[in-house]
């Protein structure tokens, strides 16, 4: 095969591992906060060993959810199911990538000024890009175009979905920080570990939706059954 011919099927496979590593890494940070939550079998420094775990494990489906969104257009525009515009495909991966370095500076930098700032950038991209893949799929839906396919319509539309519930899980999972803080300071007590068994089971709520619109979309894009 020719390098023209490989680049459609090998984008199609990123896509996948991309899939993979979005919903196996979530899993395993899901595993590890399901952990944390036994204060009554770990130490209070176990726990502690396990969430700084977790955040390094969150970074994967991190890395994976920035760079679907240039993977995804480049598949439907190599596949021809839509004739992606070269300023849009060109502006995917752009926010794809910056969206990628705000993740990992923010990172590196953690508990700082410039990791809140990349935070807030995050924020506002992530939901720019959500309304966009929540119009492509209702415009699609209704007019049959931009995506004449009405299951990869869906699937853009289920992904805007997926994009809202993921940033629900990091506005729910906000009030962690200083719950946290207190829990170091103070010790472990029902006065400071209810509120943040609290907190940790109403974001476990949008974790779920998350999982669940990932196998639907999963579902559609190896199916194709509309």
């Amino acid at each position: 095969m020719s390098v023209a011919d490989l680049a459609y099927p090998s984008l199609v496979y990123f896509h996948l591992l991309l899939f993979v590593l979005w919903l196996g890494g979530d899993v395993g940070v899901f595993l590890a906060g399901q952990h944390f939550r036994k204060r009554f079998i770990y130490t209070l420094d176990q726990r502690i060993a396990l969430l700084k775990l977790l955040v390094l494990i969150d970074m994967t489906p991190r890395t994976a959810w920035a760079l679907m969104v240039p993977v995804s257009l480049s598949v439907v525009s190599l596949g021809g199911y839509w004739a992606v515009p070269a300023w849009l495909l060109a502006g995917a991966w752009a926010a794809g990538l910056v969206w990628l370095w705000l993740v990992w500076d923010a990172h590196f930098h953690d508990m700082t000024p410039r990791a809140a700032r990349n935070r807030r950038i995050e924020f506002w991209l992530k939901n720019a890009i959500t309304l966009g893949y929540l119009w492509l799929g209702v415009q699609s839906l209704a007019q049959g175009a931009p995506l004449a396919e009405t299951w990869l319509a869906m699937k853009a539309l289920l992904f805007g979905l997926i994009f809202a519930a993921a940033i629900m899980i990091d506005v729910a999972f906000k009030p962690v920080g200083p719950q946290l803080g207190r829990l170091l300071k103070e010790g472990s007590s029902d006065e400071t570990e209810v509120p943040l068994r609290r907190t940790m089971d109403r974001t476990r709520i949008w974790v779920f939706v998350v999982y669940a619109l990932l196998i639907a979309t999963s579902y559609l894009g190896a199916v194709k059954p509309f």
